[in-house]
């Protein structure tokens, strides 16, 4: 028995020998005893100035101060990181048993720092590195996160109540989200929205318009690129939009610009789940919830062949189709309330209202800039309205001549129904003046129901 373990240890010294060089440059050195606690192996010499040549074979407690190598050689129990007293310096050492087929057949002692101070440093290197990685997570976080929730979204419209639950019972999966409509929709308020819901809330928000950038920069921005893998690049390399994304969200916003050869490798970038950055070739992976969204029709795109059908299968797993304005113009007067009060909120004014008025000329209106075009003209109004209502001749001229327009085309009208229409109206304004504001008799006054007077109030938009 003694013999093997000779052996052994004979093998682990011939073992360390050729790997001194790489001992004294990974740790201040180590030294090797048997299980009686006699030194066999002696890397020390650089560290205590002690020749192997007259160490060997002796007692290691005989050698090193303060060691317990001979110790971990009998109870086979390791012992790392520990504060070691030698030739004045608090080192940090480790001690280990060497084991063969279950049995204890020595000790390897090694010295990772040769003062305490040592590893201060490197705590306080680490602490900064730290620090620097923390800053830029949070940078990252903060350039690259959520502004708006389903909350956001404003609306009464059955249409599109009903594509706020579909969202959200996407938002609980991993599922790739197609989102379609016109400019000024709100598609990126649905984005926000879903990511927001989801398990991946708290990872970065990565938004990147596909028509806003050059195809030939297309590729580095989606997957990054290597140093000098283009005349122009940068030497350190950078990220790209789908590592910046990597445990959140990533929207690609108009995607229907997006050219065929970058269609094919964003399709096998999603079915691989891994990229390549432009100019390498290590293979990357990527967990990411990938949201597409276009005002185009995908589908049309498909059949005329400027876009691939595998691509646009792959992407409309969950499809959204939010429609414009002009058919949801029951959500008007609520839209407007909210965006005139955050207008207000914004810039600490008090807030103002629509007149009936303006309401109706807003209802009357085609909207083909949607939502974004509807919060302009509130702005403008806001602006340059100095009471407390908004008439319709504080809307731009293409609004305010419109509804001029129209109401000489209502006058000039000798149709009976427009002509009833006009008496009758000017009638309930005339019976609310005299009974001032008194709508029940206001009604005596006319001769009808109250709740008739009521339905016409609403049909003609009177302001009482």
């Amino acid at each position: 028995m003694r013999k093997n373990v000779n052996e052994e240890l004979k093998s682990l010294k011939q073992s360390m020998e050729m790997l001194e060089d790489l001992l004294d440059t990974a740790y201040y050195g180590m030294a090797i005893v048997d299980t009686e606690g006699k030194i066999v192996k002696w890397n020390y010499e650089k560290l205590m100035g002690i020749k192997e040549s007259d160490v060997l074979d002796q007692y290691v407690q005989d050698i090193i101060e303060n060691t317990r190598l001979h110790i971990v050689a009998k109870t086979g129990e390791k012992e790392l990181f520990e504060i070691q007293t030698i030739q004045g310096r608090d080192m940090i050492t480790s001690r280990v048993p060497i084991i063969k087929d279950g049995n204890i057949i020595g000790a390897a002692g090694t010295v990772l720092f040769k003062d305490v101070k040592e590893l201060k440093s490197l705590v306080q290197k680490l602490e900064a590195l730290e620090d620097t990685v923390h800053k830029y997570k949070g940078a990252i976080k903060r350039l690259h996160k959520t502004k708006f929730s389903f909350d956001n979204i404003i609306t009464q419209n059955n249409r599109m109540i009903y594509l706020k639950e579909i969202a959200k019972m996407a938002a609980e999966s991993n599922a790739t989200i197609l989102i379609q409509g016109e400019s000024g929709t709100g598609k990126e308020l649905f984005a926000h929205g879903v990511h927001k819901a989801s398990f991946r809330k708290h990872g970065p928000f990565v938004t990147i318009n596909c028509a806003a950038i050059p195809n030939e920069l297309l590729e580095s921005e989606l997957f990054g690129y290597e140093p000098g893998a283009f005349t122009g690049a940068k030497k350190e390399g950078k990220i790209g939009k789908f590592e910046l994304a990597n445990g959140g969200t990533i929207l690609l916003d108009e995607i229907g610009s997006m050219p065929m050869e970058m269609q094919a490798k964003l399709l096998r970038v999603l079915e691989g789940r891994e990229l390549e950055r432009v100019g390498g070739n290590a293979r990357i992976e990527i967990d990411i919830r990938l949201i597409a969204s276009t005002n185009e029709n995908l589908e049309k795109a498909v059949e005329e062949g400027k876009f691939r059908q595998d691509l646009y299968y792959r992407l409309n797993v969950i499809q959204i189709e939010i429609p414009p304005l002009r058919d949801r113009i029951d959500d008007i007067p609520l839209l407007a309330e909210h965006i005139l009060k955050q207008l207000a909120d914004s810039i600490a004014l008090p807030n103002k209202k629509l007149s009936n008025d303006t309401i109706h000329v807003l209802r009357n209106h085609h909207w083909p800039g949607n939502i974004r075009e509807l919060r302009n003209v509130l702005e403008r109004s806001f602006i340059l309205c100095k009471e407390n209502t908004i008439q319709v001749e504080h809307l731009p001229d293409y609004l305010s001549k419109k509804a001029v327009h129209n109401a000489f085309e209502e006058e000039d009208s000798l149709l009976l129904k427009d002509i009833i229409a006009r008496v009758e109206k000017e009638a309930i304004k005339r019976a609310i003046e005299e009974s001032k504001g008194n709508k029940s008799m206001a009604a005596k006054l006319l001769g009808i129901h109250r709740t008739a007077l009521y339905k016409k109030i609403e049909i003609y938009d009177i302001d009482i």
